[in-house]
């Protein structure tokens, strides 16, 4: 990652889950910067092409990411579900999370 943010410990997700999402993020914000240069270099129709590409596959990277996410969530609260309630909770949670933004 270009700049260094701290991980900070908590239920949301682990340590390791953290980190590969922000290095994933990271990732993306090259692609995103790559994107931004072939704009402003594109002289001639054909160089339109490269930038719709390279914006598909970081909306896609930026899609999968999403994903991770999701999974991770999954994964770390079903973990920590104490109860039966609790598992149904998370599960409400999760599901109203995907309705609203997936």
């Amino acid at each position: 990652m270009a700049e260094s943010v701290k991980i900070v410990e908590g239920r949301a997700l682990t340590a390791q889950q953290k980190k590969d999402l922000l290095n994933r993020l990271a990732r993306i914000e090259g692609q995103l910067r790559g994107v931004q240069k072939l704009i402003a270099l594109a002289a001639e129709p054909a160089d339109c092409d490269a930038v719709a590409q390279q914006m598909a596959a970081a909306r896609k990277a930026l899609d999968r990411s999403f994903v991770q996410l999701l999974t991770a969530t999954v994964v770390t609260h079903s973990e920590q579900a104490g109860s039966l309630e609790d598992a149904r909770a998370t599960a409400a949670r999760l599901a109203a999370l995907l309705d609203k933004f997936a």
